[in-house]
């Protein structure tokens, strides 16, 4: 009897974890989410600045432009309600790699640059997304190069 009961347990813990498991949207929201939070941080959301993400979206996650933009405006739907970037990061940590988190921090930082400019808070706040992808400095500033090396070509 309690060997049927771990067993029933076991299997509804196993089958609970797969259904949280977050599909390719789930994913392409979460960093887009974070792109978005970056794009509010200066009180300035400029349409170059959604542009890049959309962009970014369509390179990142290899979707439409029109895929894209329903992305971002569920991106956007998920950043009005955030109270933490913890939970983007953690699921973005949970199912990528190291170098698929490397191409997220490089689309923040593109985002932070098309609107020509990247102002303090900007920057706080890529070094603190950086930290919680568990990214360390050397790939911060290595994602930082690539972005703007990519904006002036």
């Amino acid at each position: 009897m309690i060997d049927m009961l771990k067993q029933l347990f076991s299997q509804d813990s196993t089958d609970s974890k797969a259904s949280r498991k977050p599909d390719a949207h789930q994913l392409a929201v979460a960093a887009t989410v974070l792109m978005v939070q970056l794009s509010r941080v200066d009180t300035n959301e400029d349409e170059r600045e959604l542009q890049t993400i959309v962009d970014c979206a369509v390179d990142a996650h290899e979707v439409t432009p029109e895929e894209a933009k329903a992305i971002l405006d569920d991106a956007l739907a998920h950043a009005d309600d955030a109270t933490s970037l913890y939970q983007f990061t953690e699921t973005l940590n949970a199912e990528l790699d190291q170098e698929g988190k490397l191409v997220i921090l490089e689309s923040i930082w593109r985002v932070a640059f098309a609107d020509g400019r990247i102002d303090k808070y900007e920057e706080h706040l890529i070094r603190r997304m950086a930290d919680l992808l568990h990214l360390n400095h050397r790939e911060y500033m290595q994602c930082r190069h690539r972005a703007e090396q990519s904006r002036s070509s």
